[in-house]
């Protein structure tokens, strides 16, 4: 009998418990999003809570299949898997079916698959595989090249689907590559970046190259360093650039609606009637999803009895917007519990990675972190007002069966890989 063999039912059953919560509650809040009337059938499988019921219980399955392969399986064929993905969201521009504007899933019978949900894991695990390789220093500049297109491949390729929100996920693995060595000067760089494109939008390009100025003389004096004149010149310069470029972008490259969506964020218009307008058309979900988790109060208005969600007023408030019908139903209570979890999950997730022996189970499970992260943080805020509408669903929480399997396949290869790291490779 194989030491791995030995191993088969030590799993981290506190990430597995973690994962069953999320999902579990996430079907209630589902059922009581979705459902119509008030007779509710457990197993009618035309109905949202009905297909999710019988995703889930495909998951259970789909589980069994991960952790019965060997931890060496997923280490071999990371870069066959990865290659494997790119190719499946490629032929989406030959047989891809679009739905709302987005040409990311196949068509199968009655139902879809989207494969830019499992493209994540076939990523985390081509990252790992690269960054675990003994020649790889993310202090060298070719390196760090490579890993940069090897999440800019599938990134590129879910921005041809028009999926911004998916394509943004992928900058998540910057943190997996800041923990793998990757300068902290690109952080500092993605930071300024942030702040002169809000800058720029906001305020204008002068405005722009005076904050540029006076954070430049403030680094130059609390390092009691001279400055540089052709230097401070010339990141002054980048940044008026910059801020050119952005109002470029902003004004010729993006959709209205994507454009509105920063407007109201950045509260660029002025116009009240134009506000109005704005609200009631592309932000009509972000406005009724506000209001249901504003009434839901301190503890809700009882499961299955919130006005706003048995109302659908939020329309497809069992995706995207399910955390407002936590809100309402579960009022703060309910919604701190699901934030509760997800910490713990993160943190958990991030205390096995260190444990690891393997660089490869380490990067990938940073990598795991990284992308629950994003969405965590991305959806919960996108429902609540506070970053613009992306549209990204919440893991494990979220209808859909391409998501909920996407999700398990990414944690549960870092729960076989963990199960096994007193083993050499």
């Amino acid at each position: 009998m194989t030491r791995e063999t030995n191993r088969h039912f030590k799993f981290d059953w506190i990430t597995i418990v973690l994962f069953l919560i999320l999902v579990g509650f996430g079907w209630m809040n589902i059922l009581s999003a979705s459902h119509i009337g008030d007779t509710i059938d457990y197993l009618d499988f035309t109905q949202p809570y009905g297909k999710q019921l019988l995703f889930i219980s495909l998951t259970l399955l789909l589980i069994i299949l991960i952790l019965s392969l060997e931890s060496k399986f997923y280490v071999r064929f990371s870069s066959v898997l990865y290659i494997l993905s790119m190719v499946s969201m490629v032929g989406l521009f030959l047989f891809g079916k679009n739905v709302n504007g987005a040409t990311a899933w196949y068509g199968i019978g009655g139902m879809t698959i989207q494969p830019s949900e499992f493209a994540k894991a076939a990523t985390a695990l081509a990252i790992a595989k690269h960054l675990s390789d003994l020649q790889i220093d993310l202090k060298n500049f070719k390196d760090q090249i490579k890993a940069f297109i090897i999440i800019s491949i599938p990134a590129l390729l879910i921005l041809l689907q028009n999926d911004t929100g998916s394509a943004l996920v992928y900058a998540a693995f910057i943190f997996v590559f800041y923990r793998e060595g990757l300068p902290k000067v690109y952080l500092i760089l993605g930071f300024s970046l942030t702040l002169i494109t809000m800058s720029a939008l906001k305020f204008g390009d002068v405005t722009t190259g005076i904050v540029a100025t006076v954070i430049i003389l403030t680094y130059h004096i609390t390092r009691r360093k001279k400055p540089q004149i052709l230097k401070t010149f010339s990141i002054i310069l980048a940044c008026l650039v910059l801020s050119f470029a952005v109002e470029f972008l902003y004004e010729n490259i993006l959709q209205i609606h994507q454009k509105d969506r920063i407007s109201l964020w950045l509260r660029l218009e002025k116009d009240p009637a134009k506000i109005q307008e704005m609200q009631r058309d592309i932000l009509y979900n972000l406005y009724e999803s506000e209001k249901a988790i504003s009434s839901g109060g301190l503890t809700g208005k009882g499961y299955l009895q919130g006005t706003r969600t048995t109302g659908k007023f939020v329309p497809e408030q069992h995706t995207d917007y399910i955390f407002s019908t936590v809100g309402e139903e579960w009022g703060f209570v309910g919604t701190a519990f699901v934030v509760i979890i997800f910490i713990l999950l993160l943190l958990r997730i991030l205390h096995l990675s260190e444990l690891q022996k393997s660089q490869f189970s380490r990067v990938y499970g940073y990598s795991v972190a990284a992308i629950l992260f994003f969405h965590f943080l991305i959806n919960i805020g996108m429902v609540m007002g506070l970053i613009p509408t992306i549209g990204i669903p919440l893991p494990f929480f979220s209808y859909g069966g391409s998501g909920l399997w996407g999700f398990t396949i990414l944690l549960f290869i870092f729960i076989k890989l963990d199960s096994n790291r007193i083993n050499e490779w």
